[in-house]
């Protein structure tokens, strides 16, 4: 099921209530630009998925660690990250969607090489 569809945004908030969870990464929401959304007592941050509603990743922060949010990149439609303000460092979480076995090699190899590009430009 795509978050693109109407109301999936809220039915997903409301489980991640239930669940008391403060931090969720989401893989092929499927939204085509980049923003945020607020759903329920989450901001849900999307981005970089592509104009046919494939892929994205997608990140889901509850209202009361949002203040601790410091940036949000969506680096491609496989790969996004978010740097939190710790108390002692920043805490970074990488939402990554991996090409499937199925795929050529070519396409796991560029993956890969975003990925390591990406991590030489997470913050210090």
């Amino acid at each position: 099921m795509s978050l693109y569809r109407s109301g999936s945004i809220t039915t997903a908030a409301r489980e991640l209530t239930r669940y008391k969870l403060d931090l969720v990464g989401v893989q092929e929401g499927r939204w085509d630009k980049e923003g945020t959304v607020r759903a329920e007592d989450y901001i849900f941050f999307y981005g970089k998925g592509n104009e046919n509603h494939k892929l994205g990743t997608e990140i889901f922060v509850h209202h009361r660690i949002v203040s601790a949010v410091k940036r949000v990149k969506f680096v491609s439609d496989r790969m996004s990250y978010l740097v939190l303000s710790g108390r002692w460092c920043n805490i970074v979480i990488v939402n990554v969607n991996a090409p499937s076995v199925e795929k050529s090699d070519d396409s796991k190899g560029g993956f890969y090489d975003e990925l390591k590009l990406a991590f030489h430009h997470y913050p210090k």
